[in-house]
């Protein structure tokens, strides 16, 4: 601070770190404090109050009793830092290149389904958020806007794609046509979904968004898709059975139709074109309950991702390895890079935690393969600790949905700058000049 009290202006020398926290520290020497918490806890309780129930069960939830989640956290508690003193460090490089695309710093936005949930055009305002802080964003399959406008909103800032195996391999084939034609510098395809895990928050409320048309433009937008929902309305076929309700009680008959014009709206809304004329057509519905037939392939076999290479000129990323045996034979299928990830705890109940599973992947696949981490990364700290331990880059998942919820896409970037300002700051404070500096040695195991 200056001897009047103002913050100090950053050196030129100073990286993120500090331009960050003389970005926090002007307004708050005039009383005003972020609008989004830095402190990872806080983040997650302000996001909690802006969220609907409903929001925050499909965002906040996991698997089953919670666990997997609890263990991705503990997985970091059991590492501490160890710094170094009087490196001379004052200038970080914190940018690296996985798989050809140029990153700012070794952070990409994870994929989230169905964040339209916690605010309109979710995409659009992630990708804003993305751009802004020179981040690339890894669309989700299941987002509530079309991969082409998300690529837009991105503005130049790279992008990957997110991919679901269909059961229709037409649709397949169409969603990575798309994706090349829009401009995606990667694919990564979800291996750990071929099934919904027994996700305990949105069972309790009895909600799936999917079967309210939301998290589902991906393929409303696709040419593949919307022929296979016209069949199916051509054909004027009704999936069996009822609503699942006792139609002897008449409170339960009275609140489940109401529920159903709730979504009946609902579907007309998300579907491509007006509302009023969509009330009108059967095509919605129909749209819906292809989606839930085909969305995602229980057979997804080695065999299927082998076939990529003959698909797609684009660098493929398999998302959802644990098992060291997995990770090689990833590779030998011919994948570009994985994922080390138990999709944020939401899977499968005692569930290896992620980072616990990087240790022993990186060892198997040797220093040359590329391999990222996603789950559990709470904050600029959590990164270091990844990379500290072979992660060559991390996704952020929850954080910046949470960011999202409390103030758009400048919260979206909020939460960005902050998570690569504690990076930067560790950095320097450890004595790391760059990316490659981040090494084993710097960590030792908590008591």
């Amino acid at each position: 601070m200056s001897d009047n009290g103002a913050a100090t202006p950053p050196s030129p020398q100073a990286g993120p770190g500090r331009a960050r926290q003389d970005a926090i520290y002007r307004p708050g020497a005039l009383g005003i404090a972020p609008a989004v918490p830095t402190e990872p806890t806080r983040l997650e309780e302000s996001a909690r109050k802006a969220m609907s129930r409903t929001a925050w069960a499909y965002i906040a939830g996991g698997a089953g009793s919670g666990a997997p989640m609890r263990a991705n956290r503990a997985a970091f508690d059991r590492w501490q830092v160890v710094p170094r003193m009087l490196t001379g460090t004052t200038r970080r490089d914190l940018a690296t290149t996985v798989l050809g695309t140029e990153l700012r710093a070794p952070v990409l936005l994870a994929p989230v389904g169905a964040a339209g949930l916690v605010t309109d055009d979710a995409d659009l305002r992630i990708a804003e958020g993305a751009h802004t802080s020179g981040v690339p964003y890894v669309f989700s399959c299941q987002g509530g806007n079309p991969m082409e406008q998300t690529a837009q909103a991105m503005a130049g800032t790279p992008w990957w794609y997110q991919l679901y195996w269909s059961t229709d391999e037409a649709l397949v084939d169409s969603m990575i046509g798309r994706a090349e034609a829009a401009g995606a510098q990667a694919l990564v395809v979800t291996l750990d979904t071929t099934m919904l895990g027994w996700r305990t928050e949105d069972l309790d409320l009895g909600s799936l968004p999917f079967a309210r048309g939301q998290g589902i433009a991906q393929y409303t937008s696709d040419p593949r898709f919307m022929t296979l929902v016209r069949e199916r309305v051509a054909a004027a076929t009704k999936r069996a059975g009822g609503l699942g309700v006792d139609l002897k009680n008449p409170l339960t008959v009275a609140r489940a139709a109401k529920g159903g014009v709730g979504t009946l709206l609902s579907m007309s809304r998300e579907h491509p074109g007006g509302t009023r004329e969509n009330l009108r057509s059967a095509e919605p519905r129909a749209a819906v309950e292809t989606f839930l037939d085909i969305y995602s392939n229980p057979g997804l076999s080695w065999e299927h991702v082998e076939t990529l290479r003959e698909r797609t000129s684009l660098p493929v990323v398999l998302k959802g390895i644990l098992h060291a045996d997995d990770a090689r034979r990833a590779f030998e299928v011919g994948a570009d890079a994985i994922v080390v990830s138990n999709h944020g705890g939401r899977q499968v109940d005692r569930s290896v935690a992620s980072l616990d599973a990087l240790v022993g992947i990186r060892e198997a696949v040797g220093p040359e393969r590329t391999v990222l981490l996603d789950s559990g990364i709470r904050s600029g700290a959590d990164v270091f600790v990844a990379l500290a331990l072979g992660a060559d880059a991390v996704l952020l998942g929850r954080p910046h949905v949470y960011g999202l919820a409390i103030d758009g896409a400048k919260g979206v970037s909020a939460v960005i700058d902050n998570v690569l300002a504690e990076l930067d700051l560790t950095m320097g404070l450890v004595g790391a000049a760059s990316v490659a500096d981040i090494t084993r040695d710097l960590l030792l195991p908590a008591p």
